[in-house]
């Protein structure tokens, strides 16, 4: 017997914030050996089947929910890929094209400035000072001597000795022009070659006071203190934070610790502290770690950053811009090179450790931060290397200053042997003509 056709059509329909079902049959047999159970334990089969569907549709909601996560997580993932790789291939290119155009210009071997000063002051130079010199004297002189052999060899059967003494005489006259014209020539460049020496001198000299300055820890009209701290505060207002200088304010037991920066202090309260410790001098790794736990406990801080003049006051066995004990940093902050990048990036690494320590897990990405630091460290490292290679061209430069100087002492030999030659030959002038008056 064929199956009874039904006569009423299944219906569902969406009736505010419910759902009404008229005339639905569900052929499962899970659902309804679910339902009959429960109507013979005595529950409502209504009440069940209503529990069913709303279980069922929470979970096809969580199941749609996950794969449309899963698909975004998957596109996400792949865009930062592509991102980072062509951020990579963008700074490689870049890096690459300031080392060639570095060893372009200060290349020690193939440089433009060291072919510039190869040609101005090598020996085997053409175009070198000695050697334009040197073909200068060499000229003089023999002009010199074919005049004065022209002078000899001139013959006048009527007086011959009148005619020597006239030649002689504008011989010697031609040759005092000439000396004059050359030591002229050589005073005016001895005079440029002297004012270069001393501006040297004097450059040399404001270095060194300048150095000393420092040492004893003022450079530029102010403490090394007051320049970190100037500087910290700008980097603070920038990023909303509120820095302090507590360098002269005691803490609970001292004074230890010189700037406070309290990060978001400026549109909330604060979401943690930094304290910065100024030193311009080197201490050793126990001492520093000691030191910076004490501003930490004096000043409240989560994390400390030691700042100090140059690599050479870096502490033993540390290096800059690495943490350590997980609350410690160290960088330079150099007051003749004007540059605040070292000091902006511990600055931008304490802060965020600070973050991280504060929030949550789901919060941060603590991978990709560290990623990120990781490249900012490598990009440090780059900036020192090109800061190697400049000071090593100044090296060369100075070199070449002291090459200058050497000729400058080989021109005043030059000048003692020409003023030699002239005295030796005034008596044999004034012998000439006697012979003849």
């Amino acid at each position: 017997m064929e199956a009874a056709t039904p006569l009423r059509k299944p219906h569902v329909r969406t009736v505010g914030d419910r759902l009404a079902i008229d005339g639905l049959v569900v052929d499962d047999e899970a659902a309804v050996r679910l339902v009959r159970e429960r109507e013979d334990a005595g529950d409502d089969g209504v009440a069940v089947v209503s529990d069913a569907i709303e279980i069922g549709a929470r979970v096809l909601d969580r199941e749609q929910t996950g794969a449309n996560a899963e698909y975004v997580k998957a596109e996400f993932g792949k865009v930062s890929k592509e991102v980072e790789h062509a951020f990579s291939d963008k700074a490689r290119a870049v890096a690459e094209f300031f080392d060639k155009r570095v060893d372009e210009v200060f290349g020690p071997e193939n440089g433009q400035l060291a072919r510039e000063l190869e040609k101005l002051f090598s020996d085997g130079s053409t175009a070198s000072v000695q050697n334009r010199v040197r073909e200068l004297l060499d000229e003089a002189m023999v002009k010199y001597r074919e005049d004065l052999v022209r002078q000899f060899s001139t013959a006048d059967g009527k007086n011959p000795l009148a005619d020597f003494k006239a030649g002689t005489i504008r011989a010697l006259k031609q040759a005092e022009e000439r000396q004059h014209q050359t030591q002229h020539a050589l005073l005016e460049r001895m005079v440029e070659l002297e004012k270069q020496l001393q501006g040297l001198r004097l450059e040399k000299e404001k270095l060194e006071e300048l150095e000393e300055e420092r040492e004893r820890g003022s450079a530029k009209g102010r403490t090394f203190e007051e320049l970190v701290a100037d500087s910290v505060d700008e980097l603070a207002v920038a990023l909303g934070d509120d820095a302090e200088a507590v360098g002269d304010l005691k803490g609970p037991t001292g004074k230890t610790g010189d700037v406070v920066v309290a990060i978001d202090a400026t549109c909330g309260p604060a979401r943690g502290r930094v304290v910065f410790e100024a030193k311009d001098q080197r201490l050793s790794r126990p001492k520093a770690f000691a030191e910076l736990d004490r501003a930490m406990r004096e000043r409240d801080a989560d994390f400390a950053v030691l700042v100090v003049p140059s690599d050479d006051e870096v502490p033993a066995k540390t290096h800059p811009l690495r943490e350590y004990n997980g609350d410690k940093l160290i960088v330079t902050l150099d007051p003749d090179d004007g540059s605040r990048l070292a000091l902006e990036l511990g600055y931008r690494l304490a802060r965020a450790r600070v973050l991280m320590s504060r929030a949550s897990g789901e919060e941060v990405d603590a991978a990709a931060i560290r990623d990120t630091v990781e490249r900012a460290v490598q990009k440090m490292e780059d900036v020192r290397k090109v800061k190697s290679q400049l000071t090593g061209a100044k090296t060369n430069i100075d070199n070449a200053y002291d090459v200058v100087e050497a000729i400058a002492e080989q021109v005043r030999a030059h000048l003692a042997e020409i003023e030699a030659l002239s005295q030796a030959g005034e008596p044999e002038a004034s012998g000439q003509q006697s012979l003849v008056d």
